[in-house]
């Protein structure tokens, strides 16, 4: 079969042997499969990646050998490995947790060796994660449950009491998730930053109700206006909190993963702000403490989503409740994945732009 191959730091279009379903497996042909932030990181910085497996516990991907990148797939039932229910027939389109159920454990799939991504015509996902696509959900539409769960583990991780004031900082689409899910959960108003024009757009299309270019605007300045408190609320406080400012409650969410963004949220948040830092950072970053110390800042940091969550994500997008073909920006097949990594460094250009193998 073929595949978009990660190596020697490079994408490259090969040929490799199938894979046969094992116990408790299923052989599905990969239908659509979108291009994340963090496959971008991982080409560029996959030695970090290995790094931070390594501390982490968890298996590293060994660069001297083939790596098929993908996790954010939708995929057709093809032919069953022993062991198995066959609940659902041959035909069906799922979606999973990009992850393999096997004796030794979990096993992640897309930064592997041994179980092969999204970026290939054909791929192994365990029976019992399986999902069936309901509503005759479009595949490129259902391979974006994925990224969308983040957004939606990253708000349930907040911790959400009412009343708060978001800041999303980064519309690309993990703001954007983040935004969808903001808007479900019914918290407003909800403000998003971005220098990209056509980032800013999609997050009033998503649901943000202010959204702010920081060439113009000082973001937290913005959040400043729309989370002034009520004269009711004034006088509700106790009476130490009468010589702070008069702001709701803030929850910041950092969507860049740059260095260097975490220091401006420290510096820009108001006091107890909580912050989700949902960008993945694949450096080393700076930050002083004592900014977070005389602000009483709470900072969580998150990753992924609970199998809950995800199921979640995949009903949202067949119901229409997000609108996940907005993000969707360019469909390629293998032999332009390449080109796709290095056009999505243009923030005006594309958003998603979606695998689809046997184009």
């Amino acid at each position: 079969m073929r595949a978009a191959i990660f190596r020697n730091g490079e994408i490259v279009v090969g040929r490799m042997a199938e894979p046969t379903p094992g116990p408790g497996q299923v052989l599905v042909k990969t239908l659509a499969c979108g291009i994340c932030g963090s496959d971008l990181h991982a080409r560029q910085h996959a030695h970090r990646m290995v790094e931070m497996a390594r501390k982490t516990g968890r298996k590293p991907m060994d660069l001297s050998r083939d790596v098929v990148f993908g996790h954010e797939f939708c995929c057709e039932i093809v032919e069953y490995g022993a062991g198995t229910s066959r609940k659902l027939k041959s035909g069906t389109q799922v979606c999973s947790l990009p992850a393999l159920v096997t004796p030794q454990g979990i096993e992640g799939i897309g930064y592997s060796n041994d179980n092969i991504g999204g970026y290939a015509e054909a791929m192994l996902l365990s029976e019992a994660l399986l999902l069936e696509v309901p509503n005759g959900l479009a595949p490129e539409h259902a391979a974006l449950t994925e990224p969308l769960a983040v957004g939606v583990h990253a708000v349930a991780k907040a911790n959400i009491r009412g009343g708060e004031v978001p800041l999303v900082i980064g519309c690309g689409p993990v703001g954007l998730a983040v935004i969808a899910a903001l808007r479900i959960k019914g918290l407003h108003p909800i403000i998003a930053a971005d220098y990209s024009p056509a980032r800013r757009a999609l997050a009033a299309k998503l649901g943000a109700d202010i959204v702010v270019d920081p060439r113009t605007s000082q973001p937290y300045t913005t959040w400043a206006e729309h989370a002034q408190m009520s004269e009711a609320e004034k006088a509700a406080r106790p009476p130490f909190q009468v010589m702070l400012p008069a702001l709701k409650p803030a929850i910041i969410f950092e969507c860049v993963g740059v260095p260097g963004l975490l220091q401006q949220v420290f510096e820009g948040a108001p006091r107890d702000a909580r912050i989700v830092v949902v960008g993945v950072c694949m450096e080393s970053d700076r930050s002083e403490p004592m900014l977070g110390i005389m602000k009483e800042l709470n900072v969580q940091y998150v990753l992924g989503y609970t199998p809950e969550e995800f199921a979640a994500s995949l009903r949202l997008i067949a119901e229409g409740q997000v609108d996940a073909a907005a993000m969707v920006t360019a469909e390629v097949g293998l032999d332009g994945v390449a080109k796709a990594f290095d056009d999505l460094a243009n923030p005006e250009a594309h958003t998603k732009i979606i695998v689809q193998p046997w184009r």
